[in-house]
């Protein structure tokens, strides 16, 4: 009798492991672009909308805030004044300062290197939200930067 409840036990604990896996690669398998993100804009912007439903149609969640402070959000979030844009946006922790391609949102959230955020400094016309959407970057760089304002190119448009 002990080994029949011996067994089951055995049997119990690898139906549970396996669908604790099965639950963890589902999981693993969500695309990074469900994340939820806040975005602060000005209430007069339409180009920060357009971005937002760029993001939106690219599978994120995009949350907006109004101010008609933005110098404050962008010190509050430490965004280095050569490197702002119009709106500012927050998502797992990391600032996305302007028109960035969701693609290059995707790829961070994926890698998750050890900055602060990815800014596309001031509005490039060639970038989502500036331009009719489905049209590919071009002619721009998004950048990354650090806690220090340091930056380097992380995508090239051009």
């Amino acid at each position: 009798m002990h080994h029949l409840s011996t067994s089951k036990t055995v049997w119990a604990r690898l139906v549970l492991t396996s669908f604790a896996v099965i639950l963890l690669a589902c999981n693993a398998s969500q695309p990074v672009s469900a994340a939820e993100m806040t975005m602060y804009k000005d209430p007069n912007c339409g180009c920060c909308g357009a971005w937002a439903t760029h993001l939106q149609n690219k599978g994120f969640t995009v949350t907006q805030k109004l101010s008609n402070d933005m110098d404050q959000v962008k010190a509050t979030h430490g965004v280095p004044a050569e490197l702002a844009s119009c709106h500012t946006a927050i998502i797992d922790g990391y600032i996305i300062e302007g028109h960035v391609p969701a693609a290059d949102i995707k790829r961070l959230l994926k890698e998750r290197p050890p900055i602060a955020g990815l800014t596309a400094p001031g509005m490039p016309m060639r970038s989502p939200g500036m331009q009719a959407e489905g049209l590919p970057p071009q002619g721009y760089d998004v950048l990354s930067f650090d806690k220090q304002g340091h930056s380097k190119v992380y995508k090239s448009y051009r």
